[in-house]
């Protein structure tokens, strides 16, 4: 009967959970416009207001235009395997699912279980960030919460400029103008009640109902987006109206390597890419919502490969334009685009509840928050999906399978994810959980993209609403940049990926290789063989 642990899900009780319906499923509402909005969603957050800046004039110069079709074009390859497989296996689920059916129910849970360094604690690490630019926006006009309620425990704050900062944030610019941190007002962090809440009104949205989380998803990518192409707007005037600033800016558009890897030149191109590539992160979590899409043949592909397409071009525009406006080298900062809007000439002031707020400042921090708001859903989304499918599978307790009778959402796993993810985005302090989100989806990818491989040879013959092209070239191709990317990430990123696995596999053996419904179909078909031998 083969090894258990390797036991895969066939496709046939899987087109059979496809075919489910009735107030214990999934409803299916979206179609391909929701899907590319929670592909932007996911996809456009900080990365486009912050990474632009500093990989241009850390690595690349004008040339990281080259670095992001570089990235946007790795980013293809895993997407056009996740969009064969959200075709042809419309299950919630992701790469968990996929596996699930390729490589068996060990590599499954292994995936399953890794997802959550992606959704779950990717979304606790967005919710700190987010938290951070929503209490900014509020001090820009004039409320202030209470400091310790605001940063997670032990973190520093102090009074400065009529507003709370985070001491590690402006303690070099604070020693730069001759002042004595200790001299200003401080308060410590206890609980971040912002980034509590957050987590909290989207996992109620998301239990309300998909139909009503999209809909919420696309008003804020609308917001986002119309921020994106106010940017590009500006800053194609000024380009137009001042093309020698520009030339002279885009001057040399692939600065000479000065001796040290990454650091411009051709080399500085590719170190580029491998830093932006996160921006890219989380076009993977469209699949997530296969069982929710009333034509996922034809919606899912569109879903995936079109959101990447339009966040590569609002990418390049960004860049391209961004390196126009500013020399290069001045855009190492941590705001980018305002720097851009100013040097545009939009550097004005609007005044509100009696505060004068810079224009450029307001646009990027509200396009930071709904960035991040969105990203939030969609990862929060991804994450009950995972756990609901690995529930209906018997990996899981049944809980986390339930489903609401009215709502037809699974509420308690989102609840619980929910839960969970608001303590640990209010009370940890997660800087190097970017680099775990990272290795995470990274993984993912490289067995998405090896199932492609793996189920062309094993079911050649299944039907494929969307195929891949150039199999195996592109998974390959897939598998190689992926590895490349995770290679790249620090030892202690690797040491925890063991470590959390070590603990996703002690569940699995303690729990879910005994409650397995392939398992015990498996142990079913292996007595009844026996029993007919005899």
């Amino acid at each position: 009967m083969g090894n258990p642990l390797l036991a895969k899900k066939s496709m046939e009780m899987m087109v059979g959970e496809t075919e489910e319906s009735g107030e214990h499923c999934l409803k299916r509402t979206l179609g391909a416009m929701s899907l590319m909005s929670l592909g932007v969603g996911a996809i456009i957050g900080a990365g486009i207001f912050v990474l632009t800046g500093a990989a241009a004039a850390q690595y690349a110069g004008p040339a990281i235009i080259l670095s992001f079709v570089l990235a946007g074009i790795g980013c293809v390859f895993a997407g056009l395997c996740y969009a064969e497989f959200a075709a042809m296996i419309p299950l919630a689920g992701s790469a968990y699912t996929y596996a699930y059916a390729t490589l068996g129910e060990l590599f499954a849970w292994i995936i399953g279980w890794d997802l959550i360094l992606e959704y779950a604690f990717g979304a606790a690490t967005v919710a700190s960030g987010w938290s951070g630019y929503f209490n900014s926006l509020l001090q820009d006009f004039g409320i202030h919460i209470p400091p310790e309620l605001t940063a997670t425990p032990g973190t520093q704050l102090v009074f400065y400029n009529d507003r709370w900062e985070r001491l590690a944030t402006v303690l070099t610019m604070l020693q730069a103008r001759g002042m004595d941190s200790s001299s200003l007002p401080h308060a410590t962090g206890s609980f971040n009640a912002i980034a509590f809440l957050a987590i909290c009104l989207v996992t109620t949205v998301l239990v309300i109902g998909i139909k009503e989380s999209a809909r919420l998803n696309n008003a804020v990518v609308l917001i986002k987006v119309a921020i994106v192409l106010i940017f590009i707007g500006v800053a194609s005037i000024f380009v137009l109206k001042n093309p020698g600033v520009a030339t002279a800016n885009w001057h040399p558009f692939i600065p000479p390597n000065t001796g040290a890897f990454g650091k411009f030149g051709l080399s500085g191109i590719a170190r580029g890419a491998g830093v932006i590539f996160f921006a890219y992160i989380g076009f993977d979590a469209v699949s997530t919502a296969a069982q929710e899409t009333r034509n996922p043949e034809k919606d899912m592909p569109v879903g995936i490969l079109g959101s990447l397409v339009i966040c590569t071009i609002l990418y390049i525009l960004v860049a391209g334009l961004l390196t126009g406006v500013v020399k290069y080298t001045a855009l190492n900062v941590p705001d980018p685009v305002a720097v851009g809007v100013d040097a545009a000439g939009v550097g004005g002031v609007f005044h509100a509840v009696g505060h004068e707020i810079k224009i450029s400042s307001f646009l990027v921090k509200a396009g930071a928050v709904a960035g991040l708001g969105s990203v939030m859903l969609v990862m929060l989304l991804g994450q009950s999906r995972v756990f609901y499918s690995m529930s209906r599978d018997g990996l899981l307790p049944r809980w986390a399978g339930r489903v609401h009778k009215r709502f037809r959402t699974p509420y308690i796993s989102s609840v619980t994810v929910g839960i969970f993810v608001a303590l640990f985005a209010s009370l940890i302090p997660i800087g190097i959980l970017g680099e775990l989100v990272s290795i995470g989806t990274l993984l993912a990818f490289i067995i998405v993209c090896a199932g492609v491989w793996v189920l062309r040879i094993t079911h050649p013959d299944l039907h494929r609403a969307f195929r891949t092209p150039w199999v195996p070239l592109v998974p390959i191709l897939g598998i190689v940049v992926s590895g490349l990317m995770m290679l790249s990430l620090p030892r202690d990123t690797w040491l925890r990926l063991v470590v959390w696995l070590i603990i996703g596999l002690v569940i699995y053996f303690t729990y879910g290789r005994h409650h397995s419904r392939v398992g015990k179909l498996e142990r079913g078909n292996k007595a009844a063989s026996t029993l007919s031998q005899k």
